[in-house]
């Protein structure tokens, strides 16, 4: 979301970051006419038991950098070979297909597309602009994904309305070799995570590395305190605004934030997520909270054979480390699509570990979500990380994808630069901006 690293998928991911001001508008209003590619195939209809006899359908996608599109191509084509049916592919730029979603949905959607779990899969599934995808669940079978998985595709209704392909989680990066060589030891709690970053302090290291340039890389902070110390329900209750901001439970988050902002370097605001990953590199900081992802940056396999990362520490042991910030990418079934049932197939085939294999192959900087897919191939980081987000109980979606578009556009980035540069947080001016947005929803 940052619109760099454009060859890789996570790089596209994390693309709509920069574009989320413009992505207010789609998800808060709606256009009249509908803007993106029309379906060229499916049967048509509203909705129904997926009983059609259609031998073609159509995909809605967002994947227009070269990599993701190459993936998602290679695994349509698969699908293809596998049953006979007839896929058309309608991809549109990822800042595009995000900003004019709404408009899509409403208009003449494919039967198909592609989209994220967390709010902005039950944000659509309550406008019941989309079909639940129960039926495909039970041919998928849920012991095949992860707890926090099966969770962040189950609607406010507790029905399933999503497809997960891949995901990443959000951990604390280090070097091996630099805790090997100072005798630093992986911290479980947020006290002992404190003393370390004092002692990295005393060592002349920069603690905890941190480039917030571009606005969002401070939200991962905020989640993993938020969820560390007043739990996930109440994380992703204040996401969707069930709960006020300004309140005791998120003043605290700020205060014990507080605690460990002298060893964030002091130079973020003017630092990209990739420069402060340098920081890493060359052992100039000890620590960075960071997706997965981070791990492009170490094109040296020595450099990155010595990368690991460990879950943010605990704050409250109600909750421990219960809660990984893990953003899922998958795909998602309209209500046009409903009663296709080559749509349907095609939703199974691309949550089976076949389908996600066929991705993974073109495309292998993601972890696949269904538990038996083929991970022989993955690092030791990605390896761990598929592992981490498999034994998670609760698995949130980044607070730009958790929280309405607009809100964490134009309040959260500045409300959290703000306190990154002076470390004071209005939270009675972030709750009633809050309260206008939401409620013009």
């Amino acid at each position: 979301m940052t619109g760099s690293q454009p060859t890789t998928t996570e790089a596209t991911t994390f693309a709509r970051r920069t574009v989320l001001k413009g992505m207010a508008a789609g998800v808060a209003g709606v256009a009249a006419v509908p803007v993106l590619a029309a379906c060229t195939g499916g049967s048509g209809g509203g909705g129904g038991g997926g009983n059609s006899s259609s031998k073609s359908t159509s995909l809605g996608s967002s994947a227009s950098d070269p990599v993701p599109k190459k993936a998602i191509a290679g695994m349509v084509s698969a699908y293809e070979a596998k049953s006979g049916n007839k896929v058309t592919v309608n991809t549109t730029s990822h800042n595009d297909f995000q900003e004019k979603i709404s408009s899509y949905l409403q208009g003449s959607p494919d039967d198909t597309f592609t989209w994220f779990a967390g709010y902005r899969m039950k944000y659509y599934a309550a406008k019941g602009l989309v079909a639940p995808v129960d039926d495909e669940w039970k041919v998928l079978g849920a012991d095949n994904f992860g707890k926090g998985i099966q969770t962040a595709s189950t609607g406010d209704d507790g029905k399933k309305y999503f497809i997960p392909n891949y995901n990443y989680p959000w951990g604390i990066f280090y070097r091996k070799s630099l805790f090997s060589a100072k005798g630093y030891q992986i911290p479980q709690t947020y006290d002992e995570l404190k003393a370390l970053c004092a002692q990295m302090k005393k060592d002349g290291l920069i603690p905890i590395a941190f480039g917030d340039k571009d606005g969002w890389p401070a939200m991962g902070t905020f989640d993993y305190l938020n969820m560390r110390l007043n739990g996930y329900k109440f994380h992703v209750d204040l996401m969707a605004h069930k709960e006020s901001w300004d309140q005791d439970k998120v003043k605290a988050v700020f205060d014990q934030w507080r605690a460990i902002q002298p060893y964030q370097d002091p130079a973020s605001l003017g630092l990209t997520w990739q420069d402060a990953a340098q920081k890493i590199k060359n052992k100039k900081a000890g620590m960075y909270l960071l997706g997965s992802f981070v791990t492009q940056q170490y094109t040296d396999p020595a450099v990155l054979a010595d990368v690991d990362f460990f879950p943010f520490p605990t704050m409250a042991e109600e909750n421990g480390q219960d809660a990984v910030e893990a953003p899922i990418d998958g795909f998602m079934v309209t209500k046009k699509g409903a009663d296709n049932g080559a749509a349907k197939s095609m939703m199974e085939f691309l949550g089976s570990p076949e389908g996600q294999n066929a991705y993974a192959k073109l495309d292998p900087s993601n972890v696949a979500t269904n538990l038996k897919a083929d991970l022989s191939q993955l690092n030791a980081i990605q390896k761990k990380a598929q592992q981490v987000i498999a034994d998670a109980k609760y698995i949130s979606q980044f607070l730009d994808r958790d929280a309405l578009p607009a809100f964490a556009s134009t309040v959260m980035i500045p409300a959290l630069q703000t306190f990154t540069k002076n470390g004071k947080f209005d939270t009675a001016n972030v709750e009633k901006q809050a309260q206008a947005l939401y409620s013009a929803q």
